[in-house]
């Protein structure tokens, strides 16, 4: 038994994660056939087995799409050439790119076509990063590490730096920092790339971590942000576990500590609810850092096509009051996890 429990907020699904499930939830609901889907939708193995027992398909490749398949791309980005083999197989393909990685493929073209060589900070062969980079391969580099700018030279060029949108602040700032000094015109996004949720989460843990003797991070080695958690909590010279399920808990030697528990951006909450359940703490508190309000509605090929359903729907059935627009616009009232557990 755990002595103090600090359940911290915000924690789990982030605007972007929501956002995603949500439409290949749609999908599912709406095309009654195997939906494709390019790369896991979220990185979370819980999930992703929920969508795979429900007829979803995820595939790496182009190649692995059968002619006319239904797509959706995921929440990480995908490169534009990938992207556009895509389409000349697919019969319906639906982007449910997050957003804010939009943001960072649009800036990687714009520094692009005005002739600057960008340095990309984020994770080799992460999903993400693999998008990002496809936006102009000849252009980018990438750095994992501090040390990994010593190994490139753009001392004659104008230099832009761009971030995966999932990395710890401990991981960017070192590198931006080091950055800017190798080159003092360095040409860097108005707002940061680094995702809202992500910075939240690990501020959240950072205040929190004064009050107790280890931190609980629920969510998938898959995750990226999530291992930014753990990375952030050990930083400050804490005991940090990344644990998936309740399994993981028999390994842990919580008993008479003070616990903080989180979960990354794409852990659900029922995951963290059976935890706390099974910790058993003899007193449980909210640690409460900062309100999230952000939505990012459907993409737009799904809400065109929830649309164009409804109003097909009201012309058979007009006694129904079905109103097309409403439709789409109620998403923002329906959660991630209540679609999920709609499956």
């Amino acid at each position: 038994m755990v002595n103090n429990l600090y359940v911290v907020t915000p924690r789990g699904f982030c605007a972007g994660v929501e956002m995603a499930i949500k439409a290949l939830t749609w999908m599912l609901k709406i095309y009654d056939e195997t939906i494709y889907c390019y790369h896991e939708i979220v990185h979370n193995d819980w999930i992703v087995e929920k969508f795979r027992d429900k007829n979803v398909k995820f595939i790496e490749s182009p190649d692995e799409l059968p002619l006319d398949g239904v797509l959706m791309l995921s929440a990480h980005g995908t490169a534009p050439k990938i992207e556009e083999s895509f389409k000349k197989v697919s019969s319906i393909q639906v982007n449910a790119v997050c957003p804010l990685v939009t943001k960072v493929h649009h800036e990687a073209k714009r520094f692009t076509e005005s002739g600057k060589k960008i340095i990309y900070v984020g994770h080799k062969n992460h999903d993400e990063a693999l998008g990002a980079l496809g936006v102009a391969p000849d252009s980018m580099f990438l750095v994992e590490k501090e040390e990994d700018l010593k190994e490139i030279d753009l001392q004659n060029e104008e230099v832009a730096l761009l971030a995966q949108t999932t990395l710890a602040m401990s991981e960017w700032k070192p590198i931006m920092e080091s950055a800017k000094d190798m080159y003092p015109n360095l040409n860097m996004p108005r707002k940061s790339d680094l995702c809202y949720a992500t910075t939240n989460r690990q501020e959240a843990v950072i205040n929190v971590s004064s009050l107790v003797d280890v931190v609980i991070v629920v969510g998938s080695d898959t995750s990226s942000n999530t291992k930014a958690l753990v990375t952030t909590i050990k930083n400050l010279g804490k005991e940090s576990y990344r644990i998936d399920s309740t399994k993981e808990l028999d390994k842990l030697n919580l008993s008479g500590k003070d616990v903080a528990i989180t979960a990354g951006a794409s852990a659900p909450d029922h995951i963290v609810q059976e935890i706390i359940s099974k910790l058993k703490p003899e007193k449980t508190e909210l640690f409460s850092n900062t309100n999230e309000t952000e939505y990012f509605p459907l993409p737009k090929e799904l809400r065109l096509n929830i649309t164009s359903i409804s109003s097909f729907l009201l012309e058979l059935f007009p006694d129904n009051n079905i109103q097309p627009t409403k439709s789409v616009n109620k998403d923002k009232l329906w959660t991630a996890t209540e679609a999920l557990s709609s499956l």
